[in-house]
């Protein structure tokens, strides 16, 4: 049955947004049966919306020079027409938060209310990703709690010194995430109980005399080395969490903000993991709800034509000269809305290569399904079919560096199908983004030189200057000398040293 427009032309007020949001919602709830925390819409100005940026997507941050070097970039590409910005950003919190720029149609406006108040809103609530490594309802208490306990320690200590922290955290955050468990979500209350109680007690044990005791004596027959690495829980990959309880030189207030920046980051840490999910289906949602809007009468033929338009600009793939990778927006909506051609349109080739869900008649439980329990690399090599890669016109390239001429290896038949599948869902592989760099033993009692390790592959080496650059903040943390061995993870041998002294 069709309903009344919700608006005509491209003028909007906060009526029309009311109108909008309740009609989306209806199909969002009822026809496509999303799972939603409760929205909170906010109307913001395009520098506000630079200011968003500049925190990283997040309503409030402490300060940093990096975050007005960023706001700076943004603007200039903005204002001199290098760069648009986003028609909306929406936060992993609950309530969701969701902020559309007041340039924006009318259509518009409804389209990033589905796109990210329902979309988006959808995929944080239920991925597993997201469900095991943050917690919504605490996020926006913690930062007001991190920007007002920064903004004390920079009264109290100076600017210089909370910033030469903030530096070495930030250039560290990348190695400040538990990627295999063992974190706990946020929780405002326990970690203002826990700084309180880490400064009071700081202050009440504090004395110098214990500097002159002796060191205790190893067990007999006990192995020192393993009796030291197992008392400091090594080997560690969070070097974040490693610096916070165990460096010897940090301060109370230090620890507290190395602890700051390594449980923002790991709050960040699911999403570049899904982003192909979640772009796809917050993109497929709204594409799918714009569309019943149309159909029922509810938007016209104009308002409609705009929403093909954006959605076209955003799912285009651009040519392999623009760089490498794919459109995360294009590769998601294109699998979420091949999965719903398996489901409800199967060929004889989808039968072969889907049997559980070709023509199971249960698109939206299988998207629901798909959303809730992958991210990309699982979801990749679960659902990519050969006719979303010969759509993208995929194939492999073998880069042998003793060969002169590169080599297509896989084609579009069977076996290389599934040879592109396996190696495009490994390029999103958290595990082959970020060097895998450990601290595996520092000896406390002697001097104090902090050991870690890179495992690798011969060829596959750090940047020389980027490894530099890495043990310098770390040893602006630690207070002694870094030494980094790159070693060959199949047969343990030393294939490169480095090494980084604190200045001064």
């Amino acid at each position: 049955m069709d309903r009344p427009l919700l608006y005509s032309g491209t003028d909007w007020d906060y009526g029309t947004l009311q109108r909008s949001y309740d009609a989306i919602e209806r199909i969002a709830t009822e026809e496509l049966g999303l799972e939603l925390y409760p929205n909170r819409i906010e109307v913001i100005t395009s520098e506000q919306m630079l200011d968003v940026y500049t925190a990283h997507g997040m309503p409030l941050t402490y300060r940093h020079w990096s975050y007005g070097k960023r706001f700076l970039q943004h603007e200039n590409s903005y204002r001199q027409g290098y760069s648009s910005l986003a028609y909306e950003v929406v936060i992993n919190s609950n309530p969701c938060i969701s902020y559309l720029m007041e340039e924006n149609t009318a259509t518009m406006q409804a389209l990033v209310i589905a796109h990210a108040a329902f979309g988006h809103n959808h995929f944080f609530r239920n991925n597993h990703l997201f469900r095991q490594w943050t917690e919504p309802s605490a996020i926006i208490d913690y930062l007001e709690f991190a920007r007002t306990y920064v903004s004390a320690c920079e009264d109290r200590y100076g600017v210089a010194a909370v910033e030469r922290i903030l530096d070495a955290s930030h250039a560290l955050s990348r190695h400040g995430v538990h990627r295999h468990g063992g974190t706990r979500p946020l929780n405002l209350k326990t970690e203002e109980k826990r700084e309180r109680e880490r400064r009071e007690y700081d202050e009440k044990v504090f004395d110098d005399l214990w500097r002159t005791l002796p060191d205790a004596k190893p067990m007999p027959g006990s192995d020192k080395l393993a009796d030291r690495r197992r008392l400091l829980g090594l080997p560690e990959e969070n070097l974040l969490y490693f610096l916070e309880k165990s460096s010897p030189r940090l301060q109370s207030w230090e620890r507290e903000i190395i602890r700051i920046v390594r449980l923002i980051a790991q709050y960040f840490y699911p999403q570049p993991q899904a982003k192909v999910m979640n772009e796809g289906c917050a993109t497929w949602v709204h594409q799918r709800i714009m569309t019943r809007l149309h159909e029922t009468g509810q938007i016209d033929d104009a308002a409609f034509l705009e929403v093909i338009h954006s959605t076209s600009n955003v799912i285009m793939q651009p040519g392999f000269e623009y760089g490498p990778g794919f459109n995360p927006y294009a590769l998601g909506y294109a699998m979420m809305t091949d999965i719903v051609r398996v489901c409800d349109q199967p060929t004889a080739e989808d039968k072969s290569w889907f049997p559980d869900i070709a023509g199971n008649g249960d698109a939206l439980g299988t998207l629901r399904h798909g959303w809730a329990n992958y991210r990309d690399e699982s979801f990749i090599l679960q659902f990519l079919s050969p006719k979303v890669m010969r759509d993208f016109r995929m194939f492999r390239l073998m880069d042998d560096t003793s060969e002169p001429t590169l080599l297509v290896d896989a084609i579009h038949d069977d076996d290389g199908y599934r040879a592109i599948r396996r190696s495009l869902a490994r390029s999103y592989d958290p595990g082959l983004n970020d060097a895998d760099i450990q601290v595996v033993d520092v000896d406390l009692s002697g001097d104090r030189q902090l050991r870690l390790e890179h495992r690798t592959h011969p060829g596959q080496l750090l940047a020389k200057k980027d490894a530099e650059a890495t043990l310098k903040y770390l040893a602006v943390l630690w207070g002694y000398e870094i030494r980094l061995h790159e070693v060959d993870t199949d047969t343990d041998a030393v294939l490169a040293t480095h090494t980084s002294k604190p200045a001064g």
